[in-house]
C-alpha cells in the first residue's frame, strides 16, 4: 500500500473504517440489550442461558482459524463488507427464535459473523494506522463502544416503550445496511499487507502474541460478562424495575467509550504497561463493587469502573499484535483473538453454572478475580 496516499483520501478511509466499527458495535450492543427478555420468553433459567449463550462464543472461533487466512488471501475489503451485512441480518433470527435450540442456531451464526466482522475491521483499522503514521487504534474502538452505549440506550428505550425484540431489530438492520451501502467504497482497496500473502493457513504464535491473547482473555471475560449478564444481574440481584435492567451496560458502554476515546492520549502519556496495569486493578474494583454494594446507584458506579478499566486493554492488544514481525496482521489478530475469544467460551456459561449452584454475586466475585489477571500479566509485555 502506497504512503503517498493524500490526506482527504486518508481521511475518508478513517471514516470508512470507523463506520464499519459503530456497526459491529451497534450490532452487538442491540442484542445484549435484548437478553432478559428473549430469557423471559424462552422461559430460561440463569443456568439455562448461559448454556443457550455458549452457541455464541463458538460460532466466533469457528470462524478463527480461516477469518486470518481469508484476510491473507483475499485481503479484508471483502471480507468485511459481507460480514457486516450478515451480522446485523441475524438480530431477525435471534427475535423470531421460538426454542432455545433456534436461539442457540442463531447466536452461532451470530457470533460466526462478528468475528469476520471483527478481524476484517481490525486489519483495515491496522493499515489505516500505518498511514497517519500514529496511535489512533484506541478511536476505532471508541466508535465500537460508543455504538453499544448507543445501541443500549436505543434497546433501554425501546423495552420501555414495549416495543418488540423483532422490530427494535429490524430498525437496527435497516440503519446498519444504510449505513455499510453509504461507506464500503471508501474502505482500504487493500488489506494492508495481507492481499496475496503466500503466508500458510496456520502460524504457530510466539511468545509475545501468547502473552497478548492471554490479557485480551482476562479482558474479554469481564467485557464478556458485563454484555451477557449485567442486564441479569440488575433484574435479579440489584432487583431495578424492568425499565432499568439495561442501565449498568449502558453505564459500561457509555464508560468504555470515554475511556477508548483518551486511549490514544493516555497510551502515549502513560505507557502500555502502565495503562494495562491500572485497567486491571479498574475492571476488579468495578466488579467487586457491584458485589458488595448491590445497590443501583453503587452497582451502577461499579459498572462505570469496570467500562474503563477494558476500554483501553483491547484496542492497545490488537495494535501491538497488528505490529508482529513474524505474522501478516491478519494472523496475527486471529492469533490474538482466538486465545481473548475463549473468555467469551467460558464466560457466559461458568456464569451461568456458578449462579445455579450458589448466586450471581458469586459469580461476578470470580470475573473480578480473572480481571485482575490483566495487572499480572501487563509486565510481561514487550512494546517493541
Amino acid at each position: 500500500m502506497s504512503l503517498s496516499i493524500s490526506y482527504n483520501n486518508i481521511r475518508l478511509h478513517r471514516i470508512a473504517v470507523s463506520v464499519f466499527f459503530f456497526v459491529a458495535g451497534l450490532t452487538f450492543a442491540s442484542w445484549a440489550s435484548r437478553i432478559p427478555d428473549i430469557k423471559t420468553k424462552l422461559d430460561l433459567t440463569e443456568a439455562g442461558l448461559g448454556a443457550v449463550l455458549f452457541a455464541l462464543p463458538v460460532g466466533q472461533l469457528v470462524s478463527l482459524p480461516i477469518s486470518g487466512w481469508l484476510i491473507s488471501r483475499f485481503g479484508s475489503r471483502q471480507l468485511v463488507i459481507g460480514a457486516a451485512i450478515l451480522y446485523p441480518l441475524t438480530l431477525i433470527l435471534l427475535a423470531l427464535a421460538a426454542t432455545s435450540w433456534q436461539l442457540i442456531a442463531g447466536l452461532f451464526f451470530f457470533g460466526l459473523w462478528a468475528n469476520l466482522v471483527n478481524i476484517a475491521m481490525n486489519t483495515q483499522a491496522v493499515g489505516v494506522e500505518k498511514l497517519y503514521g500514529r496511535s489512533i487504534m484506541a478511536s476505532f474502538h471508541g466508535l465500537w463502544s460508543l455504538a453499544g452505549f448507543t445501541g443500549a440506550a436505543i434497546g433501554s428505550l425501546f423495552v420501555s416503550a414495549d416495543i418488540s425484540p423483532l422490530l427494535h431489530f429490524s430498525i437496527i438492520c435497516a440503519l446498519t445496511g444504510l449505513l455499510v451501502f453509504t461507506f464500503y467504497k471508501n474502505t482500504l482497496p487493500t488489506s494492508f499487507g495481507n492481499k496475496g500473502s503466500s503466508q500458510p493457513f496456520f502460524v504457530k504464535p510466539d511468545k509475545r502474541i501468547l502473552i497478548l491473547g492471554l490479557i485480551a482473555f482476562c479482558c474479554m471475560v469481564c467485557e464478556g460478562a458485563m454484555a451477557d449478564w449485567s442486564g441479569v444481574y440488575f433484574q435479579k440481584v440489584v432487583q431495578t424495575p424492568a425499565t432499568y435492567t439495561a442501565i449498568g451496560y449502558v453505564a459500561f458502554t457509555g464508560m468504555m467509550a470515554t475511556g477508548r476515546f483518551l486511549g490514544d492520549y493516555l497510551v502515549t502519556r502513560f505507557g502500555v504497561k502502565h495503562i494495562l496495569q491500572v485497567s486491571g486493578i479498574l475492571i476488579a474494583t468495578g466488579l467487586m463493587t457491584a458485589v458488595l454494594f448491590p445497590y443501583p446507584f453503587t452497582a451502577t458506579a461499579g459498572c462505570l469502573l469496570v467500562g474503563l478499566g477494558v476500554s483501553c486493554v483491547v484496542p492497545v492488544i490488537f495494535g501491538l499484535a497488528g505490529k508482529s514481525t513474524n505474522m501478516s496482521p491478519g494472523l496475527a489478530l486471529a492469533a490474538v483473538s482466538t486465545i481473548s475469544f475463549l473468555g467469551f467460551l467460558i464466560g457466559p456459561p461458568l456464569i451461568g453454572l456458578i449462579a445455579q449452584a450458589s448466586s450471581l454475586r458469586w459469580s461476578f466475585t470470580i470475573i473480578a478475580a480473572l480481571g485482575f489477571g490483566t495487572t499480572l500479566l501487563a509486565g510481561k509485555v514487550k512494546t517493541a
